[in-house]
């Protein structure tokens, strides 16, 4: 059976591969595959500046036709590698085949034996991996989360003077502001945003154990601690890790994937509030004509977006955890258990696009109720208590606290009315009595911050 979206395995490319499809070019096998024959080439490249004799003859006029077989990768030339791979039964020694090919074409006899020239597997897949995660998260994880952002940065101008009933353990508190409490996501997803990318993209280059035996027994003179910390750090943009086993430490890689999950949770809070606020009808939702809310109940127009954003999150943190405790682990210099991990990062940064896109979905489809929330308010003039009680406190009035407790602390209504035989009867000045009446639950809502 041929893979479609009807046949996929995983939802992923199957019911979202809409909202998951970029991805392809950064976590798919044809795009680790190109990644590992761009670090090849790159490092053909820096080898060739390097200073070593047999490559001496270089002097760059090649190296655009060199580039250009990592940058016109085509998936004919994927499946030459991968039908080399059941032969070799190596994946990058595949790769290694494939670039002598190529270099044959250009002519290069004589310099075959430089492509992957003592290097370990790692090498290349310790580049390429942090190389594709680095442009995944630039080129697609950003721009999605700044467009969330735009969002709600628009949401919370739009609602800054919205006064709104604050609910602290579910029971009705001091007012606030709808704008307000949407800019507290603002602030928290920034925070962890700029958290996210001060996380170094590290990547291993030092030969088979990390000690760059190879490239020092065969030229002992050259300061190959260097080489490999300026092939790494500018000619690929990535953070060399110094010492080293045969693999990365995946240390900063734990840290990644620790900072989405920090972020998804943030975003999971962010929906479960916005759910809320839908079911206590502060929103209505766009209707759009000819969907369906509910297949037995005609009316309803459910908040599947923030649910289906909320799933999603929370499969993303459950893989993001395990490839944060999972990775950094490894017995020795080296065990195979990573390489079959790493081959699912693009798994929790795919659900977490989706949910993006559904928070975002969610969120343009919003309807202010105002009417809902200023019944609310209306309904809960106990609220005001705690302005009352600090006024009277401000005045040295005796036990305000008790009194206020007394009079709001009870089963039966508190109405504005209530409140203004209370003030009535307190022993203070006109003018604080007036002072006091001027507060209601739609005004008592702080400052603007």
């Amino acid at each position: 059976m041929n893979l479609s979206a009807l046949t996929a395995v995983t939802p992923i490319d199957g019911r979202y591969h809409n909202a998951t499809n970029e991805l392809s070019n950064f976590f798919s096998e044809f795009a680790l595959i190109k990644y590992r024959v761009l670090v090849e080439v790159e490092y053909f490249i820096a080898l060739s500046e390097s200073g070593i004799p047999q490559l001496a003859h270089f002097d760059g006029s090649l190296n655009e036709k060199l580039r250009n077989i990592y940058k016109n990768f085509s998936l004919e030339d994927a499946q030459w590698i991968k039908d080399t791979e059941k032969v070799t039964n190596h994946d990058v020694k595949a790769v290694e085949y494939f670039l002598k090919n190529e270099f044959e074409k250009l002519g290069l006899h004589d310099s075959l034996e430089f492509i992957h020239f003592g290097l370990t597997s790692q090498d290349i897949n310790n580049t390429a991996i942090p190389y594709s995660w680095k442009e995944a998260i630039n080129q697609s994880y950003l721009p999605s989360i700044e467009e969330l952002l735009n969002e709600l940065k628009s949401l919370s101008t739009a609602w800054t003077e919205i006064p709104m009933l604050a609910r602290t353990h579910g029971q009705p508190a001091s007012p606030t502001r709808l704008g307000k409490e949407i800019y507290v996501f603002i602030e928290r997803i920034e925070k962890q945003l700029n958290a996210l990318q001060q996380v170094p993209y590290s990547a291993k280059f030092g030969g088979a154990t990390g000690n760059f035996n190879a490239h020092y027994v065969a030229y002992p003179k050259n300061d190959w601690v260097a080489f490999g910390n300026k092939f790494v750090n500018e000619s690929l943009g990535l953070s060399r890790s110094q010492t080293t086993t045969q693999i990365e430490h995946y240390d900063n890689f734990a840290a990644s994937c620790d900072a989405f999950k920090r972020i998804n949770n943030i975003l999971i809070d962010l929906c479960r509030d916005i759910w809320t606020y839908i079911s206590m009808d502060y929103f209505k939702q766009k209707i759009t004509a000819g969907q369906i809310g509910s297949s037995a109940m005609p009316h309803k127009v459910n908040p599947i977006d923030f649910e289906n954003a909320e799933g999603n999150l929370g499969i993303a943190n459950a893989i993001f955890e395990h490839l944060a405790a999972k990775l950094p682990i490894s017995r020795l210099q080296r065990d195979l258990t990573d390489s079959t991990v790493l081959r699912n990062i693009g798994v929790p940064f795919a659900h977490t696009l989706i949910a993006i896109k559904s928070t975002l979905r969610g969120l343009r489809k919003l309807i202010l109720n105002e009417s809902a929330l200023q019944k609310d308010l209306e309904n809960n003039w106990a609220v005001v208590a705690e302005a009352i009680q600090t006024i009277l406190r401000r005045e040295g009035y005796p036990k305000p606290y008790e009194a206020l407790k007394d009079l709001t602390r009870t089963n039966t209504t508190v109405t504005q009315e209530t409140i203004a035989v209370f003030v009535d009867g307190l022993n203070v000045s006109d003018e604080i009595k007036a002072e006091i009446k001027q507060i209601s639950p739609s005004n008592y809502t702080g400052v603007n911050a």
